[in-house]
């Protein structure tokens, strides 16, 4: 095994420049489905068309002539026992001349023969045994028996008219009842539907509200992720710069530059705007195979000792992205303790396990529990945090294929262990 020298630098990780991607023009603009439309279209004009069509079925029924009028259907029938029995007082009347008598008979007889005149009649003769046929053959037998028997039997057809009007009425009021207690139905089912109506419009804003939120949400813990990992590189790159200034070799200053030319390739991986949810949340790994000793190794300094095996150990990994890793790891061990923080490299079932221990009070199964959530920090950190460190290094972790473990190192203090796995594949 060997063991970096503290300050050996390192160009690995390094990343060309941000790419930049122009943002889609469906996200910039919000647009709605022909689909939709129609369908809350509908969905509004769904309590007029069940209000219409239930009035429609239980109105149709009463949409009958014969309900309404029955005054002048009736007319025929009372005109007919009218007729009839004015020819029943002429045969009895000796004043009346052949001919009056006979103009008076012709009027019952066109009254009788005339059906097309007596509506409804197949319902009125159904009311009772009274039948217009028989009426009209009586009047043509000319007998004053046959007279009085037709007088007698125009009389009971517009009795059995009377009582089929009336039967109407009744029915009628019963329309009426129904047709009212209908439309407190129908006003009911409306109202009901119109509150689901609301409901639902309330649902849907509020649905888009908190899509809206989570949207925002990710947006600003983006933000502060990429904040929290820009820290360190403009750190680095300020000190660089003040010790550029105080440098007396040209060895040095060269080291120097290549330390800010670092700096400056990791802000510009870490800051790229148009790709904060692939590099902070939706974690899109840029893949290449890559010796992990050299990336390790940078990490040496004066409190942090690395030890990497002599051979090289390659993997498939985002060097960016693992590198921020190692850094939070190595960040959150010097923080929250005063000694060495030892870094190491092996290789455990043919995959590479990345340990990084500190020698201080150790944490708690509580702690330990908490803390790859974010916000989440130590309560004894001897520099202030923002607690997103871990909670980035385990997104990182399982980006990879691995996972990232903390537990008590044997002699005190904590052990953090990462290991990589296979990446998934991208659909």
């Amino acid at each position: 095994m060997s063991r970096a020298k503290p300050g050996q630098d390192s160009a690995a990780g390094r990343a060309s420049g941000p790419r930049v991607f122009a943002a889609p023009r469906q996200l910039l603009r919000f647009r709605v489905s022909r689909e939709a439309l129609l369908r809350e279209a509908l969905l509004a004009a769904l309590p007029l068309m069940l209000t219409a069509a239930l009035l429609v079925l239980v109105s149709l029924p009463s949409f009958r002539p014969e309900r309404f009028g029955a005054r002048q259907w009736t007319y025929p029938y009372q005109g007919l026992a009218q007729d009839v029995q004015a020819y029943q007082v002429a045969r009895l009347q000796p004043g009346l001349s052949p001919g009056e008598r006979d103009d008076i008979r012709d009027r019952a007889l066109s009254s009788s023969a005339n059906q097309d005149q007596f509506r409804l009649l197949d319902s009125v003769q159904s009311f009772g045994e009274a039948r217009l046929a028989h009426v009209d053959a009586l009047l043509r037998r000319g007998t004053d028996a046959a007279v009085a028997a037709a007088a007698t039997e125009a009389i009971g057809l517009n009795v059995q008219a009377t009582m089929y009007a009336s039967s109407l009425s009744t029915q009628n009021v019963q329309v009426v009842t129904v047709l009212r207690q209908a439309l407190i139905w129908t006003a009911v089912l409306t109202g009901l539907l119109s509150v689901l109506l609301i409901v639902r419009a309330l649902w849907l804003w509020q649905q888009e509200r908190d899509r809206l939120a989570a949207r925002e949400a990710r947006q600003r813990e983006a933000l502060r992720l990429a904040s929290h990992e820009l820290r360190r590189p403009l750190q680095q790159l300020l000190l660089a710069t003040d010790l550029l200034r105080q440098a007396g070799t040209v060895a040095e200053r060269q080291q120097l530059l290549a330390l800010v030319e670092d700096s400056v390739t990791q802000l510009a991986s870490r800051a790229d705007l148009t790709r904060l949810n692939e590099l902070y949340l939706d974690v899109n790994l840029q893949l290449a195979p890559r010796d992990l000793g050299p990336l390790l190794r940078a990490f040496a300094g004066i409190r942090v000792a690395v030890e990497v095996p002599p051979a090289p150990l390659t993997w498939l990994v985002d060097a960016n992205r693992l590198r921020q890793t190692v850094e939070n790891l190595v960040e959150n061990a010097l923080k929250y303790t005063d000694g060495p923080v030892e870094v190491s490299l092996r290789s455990v079932e043919g995959r590479p396990q990345i340990l990084v221990r500190d020698h201080g009070e150790g944490m708690s199964p509580e702690m330990r529990a908490r803390a790859f959530l974010a916000y989440e920090r130590g309560p004894q950190g001897l520099i202030n945090g923002d607690g997103l460190g871990l909670s980035l290094v385990r997104r990182y972790a399982r980006a990879h294929g691995g996972d990232v473990t903390l537990e008590d190192a044997e002699g005190g203090g904590t052990l953090a262990r990462l290991t990589l796995g296979i990446p998934p594949t991208p659909f």
